[in-house]
């Protein structure tokens, strides 16, 4: 078993799950701006640091062209983005996913010097991030009666 297509397959899969919330995501929820944190903001947090994780280092790390230094960070500080930007971004994401596991050193440092451990560990916490935006979003989703389908694997093309 090769354990970058698991990392892979499992990014794959939490995408397919966050692009459910996104594309179900009514305006009202997607906009709100009861929560601390909005849908929007949520969603583009988690993709951020999805494809920041997926970088060798911070240094190499380049942004998404549409990127907003300002709107990775929650609480919100900056105007929304549409939920068609981060379906882009989402799609954007899905392509690094494939070209930076298939590249991953899993012996190396994170990379990242506030995450004090190797890039095997990273993965896992980066999927584990992932899955925990999600999850805040489709919590959201749930109270209006609107599912999100799990998915356990990537599915196949």
């Amino acid at each position: 078993m090769d354990v970058r297509s698991v990392i892979n397959s499992q990014f794959h899969a939490a995408l397919d799950m966050l692009e459910q919330t996104i594309q179900r995501c009514p305006e009202s929820v997607w906009y709100d701006q009861t929560p601390k944190n909005r849908a929007w903001n949520i969603t583009y947090h988690a993709l951020f640091y999805t494809h920041l994780y997926l970088q060798p280092t911070l240094e190499e790390f380049v942004p998404w062209p549409k990127h907003r230094e300002e709107a990775n960070r929650m609480p919100i500080i900056a105007d929304p983005y549409s939920q068609a930007d981060v379906l882009e971004y989402l799609a954007f994401c899905r392509g690094e996913v494939d070209r930076c596991t298939a590249a991953l050193d899993l012996e190396a440092a994170s990379g990242f010097h506030w995450l004090p451990f190797g890039k095997l560990e990273l993965q896992f916490y980066s999927l584990r991030h992932l899955m925990m935006h999600l999850g805040e979003v489709a919590d959201r989703l749930g109270a209006q009666a609107i599912e999100v389908e799990w998915r356990g694997m990537k599915r196949n093309a």
